[in-house]
């Protein structure tokens, strides 16, 4: 319910302020290189830190007679404010040590003049002051809003910085520019909204109110190079200094520091009255250094950037809101007259592409569809079957569509029976894989009318070939003869990269061989993700663990009679090329804290292993336990593998053969090391499982055995803390 109103907070506070922001952004794109272009000149004097105003302040009086202030700009220019005999003040930039005139001041202009009025009032004085202020407000609570979206899409803070699903451009880079940038927005929108709110705030008290003319002395009289506090003040914490407008006792010196404002008597040196800044006076001063970018030009060029963020994210946030809202199927039929009802749960729209799709070819034959949103679920009296389509966002939240299912589900009772089927779309690098669709089902088992019709379907990274597996199912058990749309078929070659063949082994006597790359383009590949490689050029998918090695992606891949994938990559020559795509595999990775390591794999499934005991730089214990059918089958390894055990990457090798020896399962060989399995878990150790199903089934039933005579825990209580990590398909 949170993560819902911050998503409906951030729209609207988007709407209500983006003309607002526009202008405040373009115009704070050119404001930007205002002191990038002042900072470049070359006005700023050596020893500005050194020289102190005993030394400056006495050398500028001679140097111009007529002297009425020194200022030291943002930039650290010292500017002189004095009066030539002819009559008339000039203003000059000077060396602090020497008096030299370095430069002239220039009027600022006419078009950074014009820019900053629009930026700062929008032409409506202080009416506009008030409605740029109010846009600042709604910008720091827009940014804080999309930070929190953006951790809950992550998964937590931990993850804020880890891979994004792509749901469609302007969703994807949504979230990977906020990423960068909104904390830099933040500090913008805060800077702004400060400076607007201090104009309301009372300034700080003069120094000079609080004089008692009765105790100023003339003596002892002293030279300004001897006054202690020009002494022990650098030019550089100077703001302004104005010189004293005669030689009266009631005259004296105003210095307006970083952090105070002075008065110093002129004859003798002595301070008339002191006032430190308010901490307020000085927040407003440090906004308007870093909002203004006038605290250095790397951070004004950021703060262009920034402003150009915010245009991007105004043009995205729309384009990501229609999209959500686009036209849809039109229903043809009303929810009354409909046999086939299809509720779809989508937090970007991406899923509402496979509803369309099934809505669409339901027509042509001649059934009566209904399509809308979970949260619009009402009375189907006519409803034969039930379609959900539902997407995961978060931690296994709903998406905003669907909010409201579970309370419309009760309040609409079906009268009939009513088979149901659930499809779940989600990526499996998050650790909440289509939760929400498994959620969504155990609500249907509760309720009385509801009848599972099939199994939940999960659709991975929207893949075509899983929708099919999916709608194969669920037509031949609703005898409606449907075949995969065609517009769901066509192959998604955004991210698809180009790799290089750089080895391939013979086939073994078990038809498994090896394969390498060159990582190119995939440099951020780690051992335990997942290629996807596309060998008929379309959608369908095939998915092999990868293991990194000497910077290559590495494959073991097994050789099947009319295999897809495993002939088209074992008709791969070194030097040829192949388009593929990382599927990041971010719950299933080399473990960095774990004190020891248990492997369990079998064929094909210790691909990930070897990478992953290669880059075991640690020398962290670890015991590999690997099942093949003869020894033959290890071969293909066993080099590896013996001189990673002996440089200390890997501790000791468990070998069970399933057709030779003692022909016992890699679960047997783990049931006999009870003790080391217990105390690994015990210790805080990691067990990872790769391989196949039923090899991961034994495996789990052997580490429920071994933890129920040790412990009441089962092995589900160690997968929950993440210290049994399994990949297995």
């Amino acid at each position: 319910m949170i993560i819902s109103i911050w998503r409906y907070s951030h729209l609207a506070l988007a709407i209500s302020s983006f003309l607002l922001l526009i202008a405040a952004s373009v115009t704070g794109i050119f404001l930007a290189f205002e002191p990038v272009i002042e900072k470049s000149q070359s006005y700023k004097a050596d020893g500005v830190d050194t020289i102190t105003l005993a030394q400056s302040v006495p050398l500028l009086k001679e140097k111009f007679p007529g002297i009425q202030e020194i200022t030291v700009d943002d930039n650290d220019f010292v500017i002189i404010k004095y009066a030539e005999e002819e009559g008339g003040d000039k203003q000059a930039y000077v060396d602090p040590a020497t008096g030299k005139i370095l430069g002239v001041p220039k009027e600022k202009h006419p078009f950074f003049q014009w820019m900053t009025a629009m930026h700062r009032s929008l032409f409506l004085k202080e009416t506009g002051r008030i409605l740029v202020g109010i846009s600042a407000f709604l910008l720091t609570l827009i940014a804080v809003s999309g930070i929190l979206l953006v951790v809950q899409r992550q998964n937590g803070w931990k993850n804020f910085f880890s891979r994004v699903e792509k749901t469609g451009w302007a969703q994807y880079y949504h979230v990977i520019f906020g990423r960068i940038s909104l904390f830099f927005i933040l500090a913008l929108a805060l800077t702004g909204a400060y400076l607007a709110m201090y104009r309301f705030i009372p300034p700080p008290q003069k120094a000079s109110a609080l004089i008692n003319e009765e105790n100023i002395k003339e003596e002892p009289e002293k030279e300004l190079k001897e006054f202690t506090v020009f002494q022990q003040t650098p030019v550089s914490r100077l703001q302004k200094l104005q010189y004293p407008f005669s030689d009266f006792p009631e005259d004296y010196y105003n210095v307006q520091l970083k952090d105070k404002e002075i008065c110093v008597n002129q004859f003798t040196g002595d301070i008339l009255a002191e006032v430190r800044y308010t901490k307020t006076y000085q927040l407003a001063n440090f906004s308007l250094r870093w909002h203004t970018g006038r605290s250095g030009s790397i951070w004004a060029i950021i703060m262009a950037i920034t402003s150009g963020y915010i245009l991007f994210f105004i043009y995205s946030g729309f384009a990501i809101t229609l999209k959500r809202r686009r036209n849809r199927s039109e229903n043809k039929f009303k929810a009354t007259e409909a046999t086939v009802v299809i509720l779809v749960g989508s937090e970007n729209g991406g899923t509402f592409k496979f509803a369309d799709a099934i809505y669409s070819q339901l027509l042509k034959h001649g059934v009566k569809p209904f399509l809308t949103d979970l949260s619009n679920h009402t009375l189907f009296p006519k409803a034969e079957h039930l379609i959900v389509m539902a997407s995961t966002y978060g931690q296994g939240d709903p998406p905003s569509n669907a909010k409201k299912f579970a309370e419309k589900l009760k309040q609409y009772p079906q009268q009939q029976t009513i088979p149901y089927s659930i499809v779940g779309f989600g990526s499996r690098s998050y650790a909440q894989y289509c939760k929400f669709a498994y959620d969504v089902d155990v609500l249907l088992q509760q309720t009385a009318w509801a009848k599972a019709l099939i199994p939940v379907h999960t659709i991975n990274d929207k893949s075509p070939q899983d929708f099919s597996e999916w709608l194969t199912a669920w037509t031949q058990q609703t005898g409606y003869r449907m075949m995969m749309p065609r517009e769901l078929l066509a192959p998604d070659t955004h991210d698809l990269k180009k790799l290089y063949v750089t080895n391939k082994t013979a086939t073994d006597t078990e038809n498994t061989f090896i394969i390498r790359f060159k990582a190119g383009k995939l440099k951020e590949a780690v051992s335990g993700d997942l290629l996807a490689v596309y060998p008929r050029n379309d959608h369908r998918e095939r998915l092999y663990s990868i293991g990194i090695i000497n910077k290559e992606i590495q494959l073991s891949v097994k050789l099947h009679e009319h295999g897809l994938g495993s002939g088209f990559l074992h008709a791969m020559q070194p030097g040829q090329t192949i388009k593929a795509r990382l599927v990041k595999n971010q719950h299933f990775r080399f473990p960095k804290q774990a004190k020891q390591i248990i492997m369990v794999s079998n064929g094909t499934g210790i691909a990930p292993f070897l990478g992953m005991i290669n880059e075991n730089k640690k020398k962290v214990p670890v015991q590999l336990y690997c099942g093949f059918r003869r020894q033959s089958s290890f071969t293909l390894y066993e080099s590896f593998l013996k001189e990673q055990r002996s440089k200390g990457k890997l501790s000791n090798i468990h070998l069970s053969l399933s057709r030779e020896a003692e022909q016992e399962y890699v679960s047997h060989r783990l049931l006999k090391s009870s003790e080391t399995v217990w105390q690994a878990l015990q210790g805080g150790g990691t067990i990872m499982i790769c391989g196949s199903l039923s090899m991961q089934n034994d495996v789990m039933k052997v580490l429920d055995e071994i933890c129920e005579k040790h412990n009441p825990f089962t092995a589900a209580h160690f997968a929950e803390k993440g210290q049994i990590l399994t990949d297995c398909y």
